[in-house]
């Protein structure tokens, strides 16, 4: 049956206007976006059958363009929509980070720095560099590595912050294991980088390590600062 001959408050778009996009299954989400289906399908079952295929949301919306154009119904011109929204996204976050107001909630930090670096097959290690008033003057992703590693100099680091003029630092890196738990590694990199940047008055306010979906481990919050 076409979406159009659904009960107007089980129609996706007038679900999302009545209830807002919070109340939308991840199906639902996903066949907005593909707008139509297929002949003998509707857009929303188009996307269960996309998410039973790649195995779920994330999956699919992080597929390159070769994996994403081989979905039934999809194409060059979706890839190029999904990448533009996911970018905007992106953007998004960032700018609610350098509005010039002082970090002041920590679940902005998280959600900005997981959507910048958990995609990465590989591990990236990036710095939020901040000013006396812990405002947000720069992100870099500063070092990228294996799987399994990336090599971090902190005269690098410490190079970086005082060409921005940073007062103050957050570290982050992905795990593409999906596992955030830090290893010894993470720990003595991050004691290395503490006491590199205290020579020039530089605090460190926390390291985050982004592993899989919304696992994030801070070393502030663990007492590892």
């Amino acid at each position: 049956m076409p979406i159009t001959d659904w009960p107007e408050h089980e129609r996706p778009r007038e679900k999302l206007l009545l209830r807002g996009p919070g109340a939308l299954s991840d199906a639902e989400l996903l066949a907005i976006f593909l707008r139509t289906g297929v002949p003998g399908k509707s857009a929303v079952d188009l996307a269960r059958d996309l998410l039973n295929e790649y195995g779920g949301l994330r999956t699919l919306l992080e597929a390159d363009q070769k994996q994403f154009c081989r979905g039934h119904g999809l194409g060059q011109a979706k890839y190029v929509q999904l990448q533009a929204v996911l970018e905007m996204g992106r953007r998004h976050l960032h700018e609610t980070l350098e509005r010039g107001d002082a970090l002041s909630n920590p679940n902005d930090t998280r959600r900005f720095l997981t959507a910048r670096l958990r995609g990465y097959p590989h591990e990236v290690f990036a710095c939020l560099f901040l000013d006396n008033r812990h405002r947000v003057i720069r992100f870099d992703e500063m070092f990228t590595g294996t799987i399994d590693g990336a090599s971090v100099h902190p005269r690098e680091v410490v190079k970086r912050a005082l060409a921005h003029n940073a007062a103050a630092v957050i570290f982050a890196h992905n795990h593409p294991s999906g596992i955030a738990e830090p290893s010894r590694a993470d720990e003595t990199l991050t004691r290395r980088l503490k006491d590199a940047l205290a020579l020039v008055d530089i605090r460190v306010l926390d390291h985050l390590i982004i592993g899989d979906g919304e696992d994030v481990v801070s070393f502030a919050e663990r007492g590892l600062l």
